[in-house]
């Protein structure tokens, strides 16, 4: 179909005209033959209810599964954003109560404070959070690029409900397919200025230093879920409830063809005049 669009229709301009004529060359030889075949066999209208069917049983099924692993037609991705900025590293007086008065000082990888927790230097949201308050802290003005160094990363809430565990002879199982309902999730990223360096003529530039004099800066940010599932949800919802209503149509037909044939059986036969 795309070689037929780019070659026989010379559409070698314009990518959204060669891209609406495929899917309408896609639409009109697999539906339309599909419908073609059905409609002589057994009718124009029952053919079309029929394929439509089918048709709609498909995208509910191909919904379902993006639905589930988050593939096919998606949405916004989730990220984080930042909420507050505090460049003096005086977190007794904020504008968010998440952070205000709070102590980071107990805080660790095992121990929270204040629903708090530290990530782990190899936890993977650790990365995500200090790349996204990096790309904060250059776009607001606060540092330029290479001026400060991320020290710690500390998260809070998240967590996803309702969420089940049991514990077991063969260990602790966590039953949260139905999970839905999301805490909101806030991630504290913890930076410093970096000690002023000169690099050497001839020598690789020196490796940068945090500077323990400076106060530490952190940025606040709230996770944003997105919208990455949404439309896979709205086909599925949307495909299951055509389908369901022509397999009803479908139904009904075949109660009065059966309820009509009934009928012609039980009138009595007709005798001739005169016989």
């Amino acid at each position: 179909m795309h070689l037929l669009a780019t070659n026989v229709l010379a559409f070698g301009w314009e990518p959204e005209i060669k891209g609406i004529t495929v899917v309408l060359i896609g639409v009109v030889v697999l539906i339309g033959s599909t419908y073609l075949i059905l409609g002589t066999n057994v009718g124009s209208r029952l053919g079309f209810l029929v394929s439509m069917a089918a048709l709609f049983g498909w995208m509910f099924t191909m919904g379902a599964i993006w639905w589930a692993y988050g593939i096919g037609l998606q949405g916004t991705a989730a990220s984080w954003v930042g909420q507050e900025i505090v460049p003096d590293g005086d977190l007794s007086n904020t504008a968010s109560d998440v952070i205000r008065g709070i102590d980071l000082s107990g805080v660790t990888t095992e121990n929270r404070v204040d629903g708090w927790i530290l990530l782990e230097e190899d936890d993977p949201r650790r990365g995500q959070a200090v790349a996204s308050a990096e790309a904060l802290l250059i776009e607001e003005g606060t540092f330029s690029a290479g001026d400060f160094l991320p020290e710690a990363v500390y998260d809070y809430g998240g967590e996803r409900l309702p969420n089940w565990t049991f514990d077991t002879p063969w260990g602790t199982w966590n039953i949260d397919y139905l999970a839905f309902i999301h805490q909101p999730h806030f991630s504290l990223v913890q930076v410093r200025p970096v000690v002023p360096a000169e690099a050497e003529p001839g020598k690789a530039p020196p490796t940068p230093q945090a500077d323990p004099d400076q106060p530490a800066t952190y940025v606040l940010m709230e996770r944003d879920r997105g919208t990455r599932r949404w439309p896979a949800a709205f086909i599925t919802i949307g495909s299951g409830i055509i389908f369901a209503l022509l397999c009803w149509a479908l139904h009904a037909r075949d109660r009065r063809v059966v309820a009509n044939r009934s009928q012609a059986l039980e009138q009595p036969a007709k005798v001739p005049v005169g016989v």
